[in-house]
C-alpha cells in the first residue's frame, strides 16, 4: 500500500535537492536514511526527516512493516521565489532570488510489488 509525505516551502532550491533524491530513489527506507545520515549536504537532513515521516505514516495509518518499505516516487517541485535586492557599486542594485521547493515522497510495500 502506498503512503505519502509532503513538505512545502523548504528554503533550498529544487535543483540541489534533486541530486540527493536521485541517490535514494528506489532504495529501501532504512538504507536511504542511513545514506542521508552521512551526506554532507544541507538537503540531506531535510530529506531524511521527510522519509522518516512517510515511514511513520505508513506504520501508523496502514500498519505496514517499515522494513518492507521502499521509495517508489520521490520528487521536488519548485515553490515560490522570494525576491530580494542587494546594493551594488555606483548606486545600482542586483536581484537575489531565494528559491523554495515542495518535496514529495511516496513509499510502497515491497511485498505488494512482487505480486
Amino acid at each position: 500500500m502506498e503512503t505519502k509525505a509532503v513538505t512545502k516551502f523548504i528554503r533550498i532550491s529544487a535543483r540541489k535537492i534533486r541530486l540527493l533524491m536521485d541517490e535514494v530513489r528506489g532504495r529501501k527506507v532504512d538504507e536511504a536514511v542511513n545514506m542521508l545520515s552521512f551526506a554532507p549536504q544541507k538537503g540531506a537532513g531535510i530529506l531524511k526527516k521527510l522519509i522518516k515521516s512517510a515511514a511513520s505514516n505508513a506504520e501508523q495509518n496502514s500498519g505496514i512493516d517499515v522494513d518492507s518499505l521502499f521509495i517508489k516516487h520521490i520528487y521536488a517541485d519548485e515553490g515560490p521565489i522570494l525576491k530580494r535586492f542587494i546594493p551594488r557599486a555606483q548606486g545600482r542594485s542586483t536581484k537575489i532570488r531565494k528559491r523554495t521547493s515542495h518535496l514529495t515522497v511516496v513509499l510502497d510495500d515491497r511485498d505488494r510489488r512482487a505480486r
